[in-house]
């Protein structure tokens, strides 16, 4: 399951969508709103994407994690749109015969993710509003 989604998504769905029977593992990783960055509270975030091509960036990634740690599946949803505090943001899931395929993958997947793919991250704080990465 790849997907980019204004919606919510459904944690269990997602497990369900990635679980095959080789696998002895599923490793998840959650990213959610937090209501502080840098010292200031965050009202907000809003998350703009290429859609089309962070869906095929996302694939990209997949095939990484499957071909570089030799996992079963992975999963990767991510939302955009306006967020609040609290919020689900994205869901990666990676399962594996095995956890320390699982684990390295599922968090190589997080890192190449906030390494390329094009979701782009507008932080509103109390005193500001700001591209995340832009200067």
């Amino acid at each position: 399951m790849i997907e980019i989604t204004q919606d919510d998504f459904q944690i269990d769905k997602v497990v369900e969508d990635t679980k095959t029977p080789s696998m002895g593992c599923l490793v998840m990783f959650l990213g959610t709103v937090r209501d502080m960055t840098d010292g200031q509270a965050v009202r907000e975030i809003l998350f703009e994407a290429d859609e089309l091509e962070a869906v095929k960036q996302l694939k990209q990634i997949r095939d990484e994690v499957i071909d570089k740690f030799g996992v079963t599946d992975v999963s990767i949803v991510h939302r955009i749109g306006t967020l609040p505090v609290g919020e689900n943001i994205v869901i990666i899931a990676v399962g594996a015969g095995h956890r320390p395929e699982a684990f390295d993958g599922c968090r190589y997947a997080i890192e190449r993710l906030k390494e390329f793919v094009h979701i782009w991250k507008k932080e509103f704080t109390e005193k500001d509003e700001y591209w995340v990465g832009v200067k």
